[in-house]
């Protein structure tokens, strides 16, 4: 844990977080509304595409301790070591404390899990809720307790609340363990397995439920549904959308393509997500299978055997979705595979070990074996990052052979000198496993990636595959503040970051517009929360990268004719809002949404808001609907609209003299203008 301190929490800084997240959760600390909702703006237009739940913890630290990059990451970091120490727990209750010892460090040392346990996307929270409900449900089934289990019920109906239908891929398994292993009878079993079944509702349902008791009209268009409301977003965009493409979520392998490679059994080995969550699966994958034969003979109530099924179905049903989903697929959802690979690694590990020095000969290279797979794979891993520590695979290879010459040649070892040489073995075999994701892991906190690592797609590591800003990544959108107006989620960084500091050294380049009153293009991902300031950025997480580009000038022409409006402007993306949002202060309109498919703004509302006065500017791009599909005559109907009633802002209203001033001067050809709105423009 104290490691896994060190590696979550060096050198942080509100450039590596997600300003999509950041800007919801500084709204959460001006409005409790917006905490509720998890909206992306004070003002509660639209929400992020989402549940609240881990912005609502955030929230709760920033409102405590103030709004700031480690007030928000306190509670991430919090809860990684939190699950460090509930896995080691189950896993020493099934298996014993080096089994434990091991399956933490495996934890702490995942590079994919290190990357996202330093940002503030939810992933960090929902597999901690993950973790405890799989412990407790191991815990209820030893006990033929009733409450473990439903408290493993509340746990994964929180994480439903965190990401939703995420939340329940690993139910499968335990309903399977508790059902076959506990000692209570059958028809105690059916109703304490009821019992749980309306916990997890309640506490699956509470936030959706009470979503739709609200009217349309007074509360945020929820984020990514089609119609604004929470339960279409459960069953589309965050639901079967992620599997079977569609809904936002791209499809045939599209959306996922973009991130995290083309679907398929092979996917979590790829150029892509290999680095980060492979390294011990082929350990994990033969310990699960040589535990569950050793344990074939065991009773229906076993220990072991238990805990064996629940971390090996964890990590299948993981695998089998991530594998096969057609939809949006990030690297950084496989962070929700390492404590199924890490238990098995310790525990299935442990089983190894016994079955090698227990004289039967048939499992004498079973651990042997596995422990060469490992090695092998590794070297191939370390081999991808071309021209990164080169010296690594090499010594990788050296130091496995080593330690599996010694493991069978000392095998029989049982005192003295030989028995020392053979622990000596043993450790030498950790060490070379784990050298590899370990150097991966060190990158975040140090500085040593050639990688991607950023709030919209973190990762650690070396950059190996096209999926991370290379070939394949999110397409243009409608433009804005910061643009990627259309990007998928979290979308890969095209042309560098706007603003936010690139790994590697160096500030990313931004892809401005050109023209009188126009806002420029940045780098086409969620962003960044950077350092600067402008206006009145909270807590000095705004500044001009955070705002994708934008002309300082024109933000504070803005501000100063904001007029009692509630919200600063209306832009295309909640990308460029967000970062408008960190930037100011103010709450900012995003009118469709994350992907560009959100359905937020209409014609009559736009009409609406200018006609109460709580909106005078909005800012219309180039650029079409974005991937994520929906009505593409609705942006047409609000741009016709808007040009032909509203007043377009020009440069020298804000003191730039030429196009080349009010762009950043490269020269892109894709521009957005800002127009104003007032009451008497609406007919």
């Amino acid at each position: 844990m104290a490691l896994a301190g060190v590696l979550y929490g060096w050198n942080l800084s509100g450039d590596s977080l997600n300003s999509f997240y950041s800007a919801a959760v500084y709204s959460g600390t001006q409005s409790w509304k917006a905490w509720f909702f998890g909206s992306l703006d004070a003002g509660n237009f639209l929400t992020v595409d989402k549940p609240p739940f881990a912005l609502m913890v955030m929230g709760l630290s920033c409102r405590v301790l103030g709004f700031g990059a480690w007030q928000m990451t306190a509670p991430q970091i919090a809860a990684a070591l939190g699950t460090i120490w509930i896995l080691h727990s189950s896993v020493k209750r099934a298996f014993g404390h080096v089994a434990a010892a091991v399956a933490a460090l495996a934890l702490a040392l995942t590079p994919i899990t290190v990357a996202i346990n330093r940002d503030n996307n939810p992933d960090t929270i929902l597999v901690l809720l993950m973790t405890a409900g799989a412990a407790l449900a191991l815990r209820a089934t030893r006990d033929d307790r009733l409450l473990p289990l439903l408290g493993s019920a509340v746990c994964f109906g929180l994480a439903f609340n965190t990401k939703m239908l995420q939340g329940y891929i690993a139910l499968p398994a335990v309903f399977a363990v508790y059902l076959y292993a506990s000692r209570l009878g059958l028809r105690k079993k059916a109703v304490n397995l009821a019992l749980a079944a309306v916990a997890l509702a309640v506490s699956s349902f509470w936030w959706a439920t009470a979503v739709s008791f609200v009217p349309a009209d007074d509360r945020p268009y929820i984020g990514g549904s089609t119609d604004g409301g929470a339960w279409d977003l459960i069953m589309g965009y965050n639901g079967l959308g992620r599997v079977l493409g569609g809904e936002g979520n791209g499809g045939g392998g599209g959306g996922g393509a973009s991130f995290a490679g083309t679907a398929g059994i092979g996917r979590m080995f790829n150029d892509v997500l290999g680095g980060q969550i492979s390294w011990l699966i082929p350990f994990a994958g033969v310990a699960l299978v040589a535990g569950l034969v050793r344990c074939g003979r065991a009773p229906r109530t076993d220990a072991t055997r238990a805990a064996l099924v629940m971390w090996g179905g964890w990590l299948v049903l993981h695998y089998l979705t991530f594998a096969m989903a057609e939809g949006t697929m990030h690297p950084y959802y496989t962070t929700a595979l390492a404590p199924g690979v890490a238990a098995l690694c310790g525990g299935g590990g442990v089983l190894l070990w016994r079955a090698f020095r227990g004289g039967d000969a048939r499992w004498s290279w079973v651990l042997p074996a596995a422990l060469a797979v490992t090695g092998g794979w590794a070297i191939v891993l370390l081999r991808r990052a071309t021209g990164w520590n080169t010296w690594l695979w090499p010594a990788v290879g050296v130091v496995m052979v080593l330690a599996l010459v010694g493991l069978l040649v000392l095998r029989s070892a049982h005192s003295g000198m030989r028995l020392r040489l053979l622990g000596a073995s043993v450790a030498a075999a950790l060490v070379a496993a784990l050298a590899g994701p370990t150097a991966y892991a060190a990158s975040p906190a140090f500085g040593a990636s050639g990688g991607m690592m950023g709030g919209a797609n973190p990762t650690a590591g070396p950059s190996t595959g096209g999926g991370m800003g290379g070939p394949g990544g999110g397409g243009g959108g409608r433009g804005g503040f910061g643009g990627g107006g259309g990007q998928p989620p979290g979308g890969t960084r095209q042309g560098g970051q706007a603003g936010g500091e690139l790994p590697g050294g160096g500030d990313g380049p931004t892809t401005p517009g050109g023209g009188a009153g126009e806002l420029p293009q940045g780098g086409g991902e969620n962003g960044t929360a950077p350092g600067g300031t402008t206006g009145g950025a909270p807590g000095g997480m705004g500044g001009g990268g955070g705002m994708g580009g934008a002309d300082s000038g024109l933000v504070s022409y803005l501000e100063k004719h904001q007029d009692g409006a509630t919200w600063l402007i209306a832009v295309s993306d909640s990308q460029s809002a967000g970062r408008l949002i960190l930037s100011t202060g103010k709450p900012v309109i995003s009118m469709f949404g994350f992907t560009g498919s959100d359905n937020a703004m209409t014609p009559t509302r736009l009409k609406e808001l200018v006609k109460k006065g709580e909106l005078h500017y909005i800012q219309l791009g180039g650029g079409g609907r974005g991937p994520g599909g929906g009505d593409n005559s609705l942006p047409a109907e609000i741009t016709a609209w808007v040009q032909q009633n509203g007043t377009a802002v020009q440069a020298s209203e804000y003191g730039a003299t030429s196009a080349s001033e009010a762009g950043s001067g490269d020269g892109a050809s894709t521009t957005s203008t800002v127009y104003r709105l007032d009451p008497s423009d609406v007919g």
